[in-house]
């Protein structure tokens, strides 16, 4: 005879306290951005004014270039009626400090705020990997003759150890990373492929599925990074986690940050690489 017995588990998930949340970067040509939040309860309710309230104002936020140092100012931006966001860079009244990122150069970030300290280090590394070329191919299995994918031929420099992240910029719209927007060299080290970059999408709003290609009149700009270990490991666990999220079959995941003193999130450097196109 076989039987099988069932066991109820109950998981209590007690409030957890507020931590620091930290969304930093810099990038070749540009001026480091700062985001702070505080972490919110597994059981909060989102709306606009606890996203609001979320953002920590009036942290002491330095970035170092080991030559320079620079404190950075908060600043806010509208981006819905009762909701602005706030983030900390250059402060202009203090230029003599102030710098932009550029190629090969580790940075350094400092944040105090409720009397903790925080630091983080990246790097800007080198543009090692860039696209050979780039192309539209019309959308396979798709009626619409229209609609088009991005396609790359990239030569991998022997060595592994470059680590990639790429974004996608559709007429005005922002840009935004891909839907597996992150890889290593391991596979393909010291080889030339070809490969598809899916149109990147807001992860907060993602698209139809008849969205999800160019089409025929689009302005496409590719914004193409090459980024250290320590944000290869950060974005790579994030998405994991992003995609495992409602399935009952994903493994575990720990999402990897590289910020010292107990908050969440990382700081990240970019070697970017730019390309627009026009499809006809």
């Amino acid at each position: 005879m076989l039987f099988s017995c069932e066991k109820d588990i109950n998981f209590n998930l007690n409030e957890s306290p507020s931590t620091l949340v930290v969304d930093a970067q810099i990038e070749n040509g540009k001026p480091p951005m700062v985001i702070l939040n505080r972490s919110l309860s597994f059981y909060s309710t989102l709306d606009i004014a606890t996203l609001a309230s979320s953002f920590v104002h009036d942290a002491d936020v330095y970035i170092s270039n080991g030559t320079l140092t620079h404190k950075l100012k908060e600043y806010s931006l509208p981006i819905l009626p009762g909701l602005s966001a706030y983030y900390y860079s250059i402060d202009s009244n203090s230029l003599s400090t102030a710098f932009e990122g550029v190629l090969n150069q580790g940075y350094d970030l400092r944040i105090v705020d409720g009397g903790k300290e925080y630091t983080s280090h990246t790097n800007i590394t080198a543009l090692s990997i860039v696209p050979d070329s780039v192309w539209f191919n019309k959308a396979p299995f798709n009626p619409d003759t229209l609609k088009r994918i991005m396609m790359v031929k990239i030569s991998d420099p022997p060595g592994i150890g470059n680590y990639i992240r790429y974004f996608t910029k559709t007429n005005e719209a922002p840009f935004y990373p891909g839907p597996n927007s992150i890889y290593s060299d391991e596979v393909f080290d010291g080889t030339t492929f070809e490969a598809n970059l899916s149109k990147g999408y807001n992860k907060n709003d993602p698209p139809k599925m008849e969205d999800n290609f160019f089409k025929k009149g689009d302005t496409v700009t590719l914004k193409y990074c090459n980024i250290d270990k320590a944000t290869y490991t950060f974005w790579n666990t994030w998405e994991f986690a992003e995609q495992a999220i409602g399935n009952p079959f994903s493994q575990p995941n720990k999402v990897i940050g590289n910020i010292s003193g107990g908050a969440l999130g990382a700081f990240c450097g970019y070697a970017s690489w730019y390309r627009t196109f026009i499809l006809p």
